[in-house]
């Protein structure tokens, strides 16, 4: 019988909003628990393509609620767009599945969306900022994305159609969106999957051509509340973002060294000016010759001094594990990297 067969007896898809579904190109910014269980659900449902960009790497607190994950990534910290795609493939092979490993930068996403075209951007980050990339770059490109959020016992969900809805900039005054981290709060899974449920039948709908939700979903999952907030009103005609006059505010990057420290993580992400493949050899000599003792796979390798942890990407960046000081950071960074 076709893996897909119930599916397509749920009338709304039938065989062909399937065939529609095989042919979308889906962008997910984030693989963490909303990433992971929304790249699961959509290769599970046939999509054609997922993209998956992550700058992290498993760590032994994701398995908890990251669900594509194993102890085993974890022991090998490999990067999570990595680790997702391997387990993706043994899912559905008929699916193609693309990691990069990557910080979702104005540049990146830009470049990206301009070349690609995905259908559809699920957004499964905990930065605002990037949310807010993703939003500017939707709004440029005229792809829809689908905003998701969780925390505690908290959850957010809201479709984001350009030229028809408001975009997150018009609702960032009016909506509290809320601003802690799992990081800071903590999670509980169930919650996870809530948002990964309004947004994954959002992406299928979007796929088939269906008509979306347009009001904003959150919910409390432990106190039992639900709300559906019509926010149509909202959309502003002076919006940096997507109104008469735009300048994408979120997409003016500038070619520099980024120095980020990461909500919650007590790590600084340093992110050079100079992009491309990090020369390994040159940098484990040098920390050899200090007597310093590495550990690496094939897309990162990491090292401590005086209770530093460092993590160096392939691609140059670097988390440095231990501090929330963006000078200290620097100064590190410099004596050893730079």
């Amino acid at each position: 019988m076709n893996r897909y067969s119930r599916q397509q007896l749920f009338a709304p898809i039938g065989e062909k909003g399937q065939r529609y579904i095989r042919k979308k190109h889906v962008l997910i910014i984030g693989a963490g628990a909303l990433g992971a269980a929304n790249a699961e659900t959509l290769v599970r449902a046939g999509i054609g393509k997922i993209t998956i960009i992550d700058r992290d790497y498993v760590e032994w607190s994701n398995l908890q609620r990251q669900q594509l994950y194993t102890e085993d990534d974890a022991a090998k910290q490999l990067p999570k767009a990595i680790a997702a795609s391997v387990h993706l493939r043994a899912i559905n092979r008929d699916v193609v599945v693309e990691p990069i490993v990557a910080d979702a930068d104005a540049r990146l996403l830009d470049d990206f969306v301009a070349r690609e075209r995905p259908d559809i951007i699920l957004d499964s980050t905990d930065n605002f900022d990037v949310r807010m990339i993703i939003n500017d770059v939707s709004q440029k490109y005229d792809v829809p994305w689908i905003y998701g959020a969780c925390v505690g016992s908290y959850g957010l969900s809201y479709v984001i159609i350009p030229n028809e809805t408001p975009c997150l900039r018009c609702l960032l005054e009016e909506v509290p969106l809320g601003n802690a981290t799992c990081d800071t709060v903590g999670i509980i899974s169930p919650v996870v999957h809530m948002v990964v449920a309004h947004q994954t039948v959002e992406a299928l709908k979007i796929c088939v051509h269906a008509q979306v939700n347009r009001k904003l979903v959150s919910f409390d999952i432990w106190q039992g509340q639900y709300r559906m907030i019509d926010v149509h009103k909202l959309k502003k005609d002076d919006c940096p973002s997507c109104g008469k006059t735009r300048t994408y505010p979120a997409l003016q990057y500038e070619n520099e060294t980024k120095f980020a420290v990461l909500c919650g993580r007590e790590t600084v992400q340093i992110r050079p000016a100079r992009r491309g493949e990090r020369e390994w050899t040159t940098l484990l000599l040098f920390l050899e010759k200090c007597g310093i003792q590495v550990e690496q796979n094939d897309y990162l390798c990491s090292f401590t001094v005086d209770g530093r942890r460092f993590v160096v990407f392939s691609d140059g960046r670097v988390f440095i594990h231990g501090t929330n000081d963006i000078q200290e950071a620097k100064r590190l960074y410099y004596q050893y990297l730079g």
